[in-house]
């Protein structure tokens, strides 16, 4: 079997802003359009709206939860394709059609008894501001509007709905030391219970 190292790499000053205060990151705020998504909404002649995933992105958010950091989403819109992926990842903790994000997160974090200093959030417009100021650490896809991009403590290479989840994921893992173990444990099978 060839051997697997870790090739992913971030600067060591930003590994250390993504670790997060002493007890590490322990949830994972996500948006979603602009974030798990290209941002577009495809609306249909009975108004069905069709949303695309990437599930590079959805595979480090399986991740998160495998390596202990609980992922939430917080969206303001909600529809049915987005209720079906949450559920398909296993994200137990959303708020989809959330009109004030901030009390959405405030709720949710209450619940799982984290403070905002434990907390990392990922978001591209205005209405995810409250909660990227309040954050330990800070995520936004390049494509984010200038005001959010400008206090993000790291703008993403990959694009929203390309990748960009997937990469502030690797990003979180890295810096909780658990990107190589769970490299490694990828080599038998992915599926298999942690």
């Amino acid at each position: 079997m060839r051997a697997i190292r870790p090739t992913l790499s971030f600067p060591p000053e930003l590994l250390l802003r993504a670790r997060g205060p002493a007890d590490g990151i322990r949830v994972a705020v996500f948006d979603v359009d602009g974030v798990f998504t290209d941002g577009r909404l495809l609306i249909g002649a009975d108004g069905e709206v069709l949303k695309a995933f990437s599930t590079l992105d959805g595979h480090g958010v399986k991740l998160l939860a495998r390596a202990g950091i609980e992922p939430v989403v917080i969206s303001g819109r909600d529809s049915l394709a987005l209720r079906r992926r949450v559920a398909e990842l296993g994200i137990a903790h959303a708020a989809c059609g959330a009109d004030d994000k901030l009390a959405a997160a405030e709720r949710l974090l209450t619940a799982l008894g984290v403070g905002w200093d434990a907390v990392a959030v990922m978001g591209d417009d205005w209405p995810d501001l409250p909660l990227l100021a309040r954050a330990a650490f800070a995520c936004v896809p390049p494509g984010g509007h200038a005001e959010v991009r400008a206090i993000a403590d790291h703008v993403t290479r990959a694009s929203a709905g390309d990748g960009a989840v997937r990469e502030c994921c690797d990003l979180l893992l890295m810096a909780a030391g658990c990107y190589a173990e769970l490299l490694q444990a990828g080599l038998g099978t992915l599926d298999a219970a942690p």
